[in-house]
């Protein structure tokens, strides 16, 4: 049996084993079974992986069954393994894994443990179908699927309202992006005759200077089939109008938003136009749209990062801005480094979010920053991986030396001066500004978080467990929470590092975070030739000589926007902690324009929402109500109720009244007669 059948299908047979065992089963079973059939995934997708490093693997497509033939729409249920796919393996199976392990600890106090590691296997399953894809049908079928598991992972907490409804946000707003997508498979198919995806890209050539009738208008044909493609990219990959459900999902557990935000979901857009890198290269109108998109993003989420106090909606506004820098460097052709960033963001984002899920754990689930401070003593191990990812994600390094997020980021950002184009030094400046606030962000999370005094005592999560610890007998105790309150801030309350479940992940994921750069920036950039992609990818070997060859100063401006940022958040949140308030009033509509998001969800609100909640009201009471029902089911019940009321009446009981009847009938039949 090929290894990819078990990397693929393993997840899926847990999540059905688990699921239909559910509670019958028992939270130990479940745990065991979900987590040991991702970790047997994850070890099998690094061996099929290291053979590409070696150079010694080719791409192989292995066959699972026939699946559908209809006249010239024909195509099979096939398993693609190349090193795209190959990356994208170790990814979504490593980190899937760990927080797997993660959640061992996280979701211990949780009733439907069971549920919750079905649901996490599906989602696994799902992506694996996604980048294991070789034609866009099946593509399409785990771009649904995450979409579906994503939904019952955010809104996995039944008893809280506000889950709900960020599950259905996001499920909606991934299906405007998804229309997109669909109506780009169809033109493809429409143009190419086939979905399979080797075909497809062999084919591409062939189409330069070809045009389509696309809204009454004769366009080109790789612009609007690639644009609309780019459309659904833009829903999954969370960028500038259509990231609106990314922020939301944070009301999902934590181990599910490293899941979604760091590895899995929110790449795939930026997958999928890799896979597709030859589409979308043909086109120079789609590529400059796509710089564009990626540059606002990265420059929008980076801003409204900086004013979020919930510790989760600031890393997921820093995911939004780091998948941002990735489809700009797609944009100016520099595919192997969206990868490279794909590659190295997946370990120190899932990094941040578990060290933010193992803060939370030792805050009794209080998310809110202002409510921290001094905890680096307390949570030590969390405390230094925190400090690992961060320094990964600031690019921290000079030549030669420096964390994971130092190579990619860098290599994009000189690879978006290097392209020469008006679109691409838009994009530096936007990334260059971008990395700055990426730095003061990030710092002022740690230094909010790990330093300064305690500031537990105003929680009212803080509060809570307290009154708990109190109400328990001299037997019982709250394991944070004790009686004494000495006014030094922290209320009584004593938080505790998370249990090893909990830290080993983040150890191994700190190990990614650090080396994951150095170690692989050969393959993914450095290179020069592409050797490593095997075609799998587009890849400009003058691009990446050019990236060679731009100015010391641009080399060296994220490391110096990286330190300006860590200063101002040094000044503001350790040295001066008056300074952000006093900013604050001086700029107060634009801080306030920002730390609304840029008014996006009230704007959508007002042109959509509402609009839509009105036109259903309307159909509802007017069309459904007011004339279906009324004419239609409500009626006839109205007419055989009526009738039925008047033949009780003629029903008597009385000899006489029916001999009158009869009598009268017969009059009436006779003068009928006669007439006649």
């Amino acid at each position: 049996m090929h290894p990819i059948l078990i990397i693929v299908f393993l997840p899926l047979l847990a999540a059905i084993v688990t699921g239909l065992g559910n509670k019958d089963l028992g939270a130990m079973p479940a745990k065991v079974i979900t987590t040991l059939g991702l970790f047997i995934s994850a070890a099998l997708s690094w061996m099929v992986f290291l053979p590409y490093l070696a150079g010694t693997a080719e791409a192989e497509v292995v066959p699972v069954l026939k699946w559908v033939a209809s006249g010239a729409f024909t195509f099979d249920w096939t398993l693609r393994v190349d090193t795209l796919t190959a990356i994208m393996l170790v990814v979504v199976t490593s980190v899937s894994s760990l927080v797997h392990l993660y959640s061992w600890g996280y979701m211990d106090d949780e009733p439907d443990k069971p549920r919750f590691f079905a649901y996490l296997s599906l989602f696994t399953f799902m992506m694996l179908m996604l980048v294991t894809a070789d034609n866009l049908v099946q593509m399409f079928f785990g771009w649904e699927g995450v979409g579906l598991a994503s939904y019952l992972l955010i809104g996995f907490y039944l008893r809280k309202p506000s889950a709900g409804a960020a599950a259905i946000k996001a499920f909606v707003v991934n299906r405007v992006g998804d229309l997109g997508f669909m109506m780009g498979i169809f033109a493809t198919f429409l143009v190419f005759g086939t979905v399979s995806i080797p075909a497809i890209l062999e084919a591409v050539p062939g189409m330069a200077g070809s045009t389509i009738g696309f809204l009454g208008m004769r366009l080109d044909t790789m612009t609007v089939i690639t644009l609309l493609l780019f459309v659904g990219a833009m829903g999954k990959s969370a960028q500038l109008g259509l990231h609106t459900w990314l922020p939301d999902a944070m009301e999902g557990p934590t181990p599910v938003s490293a899941l979604i935000h760091a590895a899995t979901m929110v790449t795939a857009g930026v997958f999928m136009c890799c896979r597709l890198s030859p589409m979308f290269a043909a086109s120079e109108t789609t590529m400059t749209v796509i710089t564009f998109v990626g540059a606002a993003t990265c420059f929008f989420a980076a801003t409204v990062g900086c004013t979020q106090w919930d510790i989760k909606r600031v890393i997921a506004y820093s995911t939004c801005s780091q998948l941002g820098y990735m489809f700009f460097a797609i944009g100016v052709g520099a595919f192997g480094s969206a990868m490279f960033h794909l590659f190295t963001h997946a370990f120190f984002k899932a990094l941040l979010f578990l060290c933010a899920g193992s803060v939370i754990h030792a805050m009794h689930h209080e998310q809110d920053m202002r409510f921290y401070g001094d905890l680096r003593k307390k949570i030590p191990v969390t405390f230094w991986a925190m400090t690992a990812g961060t320094l990964a994600i600031t690019g921290v390094g000079l030549e030669g030396i420096g964390f994971a997020g130092f190579y990619s980021k860098d290599s994009i950002i000189e690879a978006a001066y290097a392209s020469g184009s008006s679109m691409g030094l838009f994009a530096y400046w936007m990334g260059i500004a971008a990395a700055l606030m990426t730095s003061f962000y990030s710092w002022r999370l740690v230094f909010l978080t790990f330093f300064g005094k305690p500031r537990w005592a105003a929680s009212e999560h803080i509060q809570h467990a307290v009154h708990d610890a109190h109400g328990h007998d001299a037997h019982g105790h709250d394991d944070h929470a004790h009686h004494a309150d000495h006014g030094d801030g922290t209320g009584g309350y004593h938080p505790h590092e998370s249990p090893a479940v909990m830290t080993v992940p983040l150890i191994v994921l700190t190990l990614g975070a650090i080396f994951a750069g150095a170690v692989f920036q050969h393959y993914f950039v450095s290179e020069g030739t592409g050797e490593f992609w095997k075609g799998g990818l587009v890849f400009h070997e003058h691009l990446i000589h050019a990236m060679h060859g731009v100015p010391t100063l641009v080399k060296f401006s994220p490391f110096i926007v990286m330190l300006i940022g860590l200063v101002i958040a040094w000044y503001g949140y350790i040295k001066n902690t008056s300074f952000p308030s006093k900013v604050v009033q001086q700029i107060g509509p634009v801080y306030t324009f920002v730390y609304r998001k840029w008014m996006f969800d009230e704007l959508y609100n007002i042109l959509f929402v509402k609009g839509a909640f009105a036109f259903g009201k309307a159909f509802w009471k007017v069309l459904d109500i007011g004339i279906i029902d009324r004419f239609g089911p409500d009626g006839a019940a109205w007419v055989v109720a009526k009738g039925s009321t008047y033949a009780q009446k003629v029903q008597s009981g009385y000899l006489y009244s029916y001999a009158l009847v009869m009598l009268l009938g017969l009059v009436g039949a006779i003068s009928w007669v006669i007439a006649g």
